[in-house]
């Protein structure tokens, strides 16, 4: 953190007990998003309602490149937040989620569909059941018969262009597509043509 922790209290005498629990959550949260910038928290009694006893309101500002992120949790009907360490805990779990969801926002955490790849059966081998595939960059994919779509293995020609995907992982015969395509005007279904 390149600003030092902040804690303040507010309708309560300091206490170094609490302050070290503070610490504890704010190390945990360095952690879990090591570019924190500064933490600020306020811990706060509130007055006393009538049959309930002292409520603690505890608030935690948390500045990241790109965002402040705040929770100001007040829990006056909250019977467990009578105890203050509760209070704390409850608003680093709340700070915590609100980080979770800020870096979800930040990596861009929804799902993407890849894009298929091209390239051009390179060499087949029928009675065996699995072929390779050219890549327009030079890399040359290994494929089974299983991971025919939209076509029929049999079909399939050197020179067919093709599209197809690839788990990160290589196969035991090097890049290994896990879906293939044949495209091309002789794979397309048959559609009928009407003069007028």
């Amino acid at each position: 953190m390149r600003v030092p922790l902040q804690i303040s209290f507010r309708n309560i005498m300091p206490s170094e007990a609490v302050e070290s629990r503070i610490r504890e959550k704010v190390a945990e949260l360095e952690e879990f998003a090591p570019r924190i910038i500064s933490c600020r928290v306020i811990v706060e009694a509130l007055h006393r309602h009538h049959r309930k006893g002292r409520l603690y309101h505890v608030r935690v500002d948390v500045r990241v490149p790109g965002a402040d992120i705040v929770v100001s949790r007040e829990h006056q009907l909250a019977h467990e937040h009578e105890d203050v360490y509760v209070a704390v805990r409850d608003a680093f779990a709340a700070i915590v989620r609100k980080l979770e969801d800020f870096v979800r926002r930040q990596r861009a955490d929804t799902k993407v569909h890849d894009v298929p790849l091209h390239g051009r059966i390179a060499r087949l081998y029928t009675y065996e059941g699995y072929g390779f595939i050219d890549t327009p960059e030079g890399i040359e994919v290994y494929f089974h018969r299983n991971a025919v779509i939209g076509g029929n293995f049999e079909d399939l020609e050197i020179g067919d262009d093709v599209r197809f995907s690839m788990p990160a992982a290589e196969g035991d015969k090097g890049p290994q597509a896990s879906v293939v395509q044949p495209i091309g005007k002789h794979h397309l279904p048959d559609v009928e043509t009407v003069s007028t």
